[in-house]
């Protein structure tokens, strides 16, 4: 088994947090995963980037080749058609709705939208309404690893566990958070 997760999203949303934690649900269950990131203008809201393998055998490189990405996990609509070449043919884009418009010519949303919606495996998450209904605006990146795990070569109860070992420290009120985010996005893509 070799799968292939490269998220987007622009500085400050989470993107290093969701393959971390879908990383360490991954080794729990016994898996390789090699990861890469690409920080850039992150900052001064840039684009941000991560590669994220995951095999049953030794990976060799951290990065996904173009075309061969199962899945594209995006923060952001436009982040996430940015990267659709290295999609594979039967891989599938699940991205945040929300526009995050940190450019004077940010495309119209709408149309961004309907681009995505047109693409044979696609799902978009209205994630911010989700995350607030949860009891936090903050967890909308967990909000999408919920949404994610339907396609993901691992068990949700691997994903809750990777996602207690990385909250419980902030405290309870963070914990259950983060727990009902994930569930609550889990539900909205199933």
């Amino acid at each position: 088994m070799n799968y292939g997760i490269l998220f987007a999203g622009v500085g400050g949303q989470g993107v290093l947090s969701m393959a971390a934690i879908i990383g360490r649900a991954a080794m729990a269950e016994g898996l390789h995963a090699k990861q890469s990131e690409v920080h850039g203008m992150a900052q001064r809201g840039g684009a941000v980037q991560a590669h994220l393998r995951l095999s049953d055998g030794p990976i060799e490189s951290d990065l996904i080749a173009l075309g061969s990405a199962d899945l594209i996990l995006s923060l952001e609509p436009v982040e996430g058609l940015r990267y659709l070449r290295f999609l594979s043919r039967t891989g599938t884009l699940i991205t945040a709705a929300a526009a995050f418009v940190n450019i004077p010519d940010y495309p119209d949303i709408e149309g961004v939208l309907q681009r995505i919606r047109g693409l044979p495996r696609a799902i978009v998450i209205e994630s911010d309404r989700i995350a607030e209904q949860a009891g936090d605006l903050q967890t909308v990146n967990t909000v999408m690893v919920g949404a994610a795990s339907h396609v993901l070569p691992l068990e949700p109860e691997s994903l809750e566990a990777a996602l207690t070992a990385t909250f419980e420290r902030k405290g309870e009120q963070v914990l259950r958070a983060n727990l009902a985010a994930f569930r609550a996005g889990r539900a909205a893509a199933g």
